[in-house]
């Protein structure tokens, strides 16, 4: 095992050791699930779509979402082939089913700052409560010893400049009509 993995799987022994109790253990895989799929940015993608003037904010996560699933799912996961953190460290008692996916980046993270970022470049009100909804879910796959740090982190920066780039896109598209 390389000091990266060891230095990281420190990092989610102390989030276990420091704040693993009863409340969060039922919040937790609770926040987690709002990742799952990308079902609840899909669902705000597909709310803001009814509505015209919101539109192309429903487009631009629309879209976001589609670079987060080439990204994370196509290209990286199966490039990098990272073990789950709790494949190395067995002794860990996970309290959701374990993923089959790899572990690197977290597409939960990803899928959900492309997301959130895509509602925050748009200008929109919630877009910053978003975000702390799409860290929050970040959080949650290291709480849960889903995945590495390194993976959050990095399913965060693809995520915004995934985001950024979606909003972009729509939003060069509809100058030109």
């Amino acid at each position: 095992m390389n000091a990266l993995n060891l230095f990281e799987l420190g990092i989610l022994d102390r989030i276990a050791g420091f704040l693993h109790c009863a409340f969060l253990d039922a919040v937790m895989p609770a926040i987690s699930f709002l990742g799952n799929g990308g079902w609840i940015w899909i669902l705000a993608a597909l709310l803001l779509m009814i509505r015209e003037r919101d539109r192309k904010t429903g487009l631009a996560i629309a879209l976001a979402l589609v670079f987060s699933l080439i990204t994370a799912n196509l290209l990286l996961k199966p490039f990098v082939a990272r073990p789950r953190p709790f494949q190395i460290n067995t002794a860990v008692r996970l309290l959701i089913a374990a993923p089959k996916e790899f572990s690197f980046p977290s597409g939960h993270t990803q899928s959900s700052f492309a997301a959130a970022s895509a509602l925050y470049f748009n200008k929109q009100k919630i877009g910053a409560a978003a975000l702390i909804l799409a860290a929050l879910i970040g959080f949650s796959r290291l709480y849960l010893y889903l995945h590495y740090p390194s993976d959050v982190l990095a399913g965060a920066a693809i995520g915004l400049a995934l985001g950024y780039t979606a909003e972009e896109v729509i939003r060069k598209t509809g100058k030109r009509n």
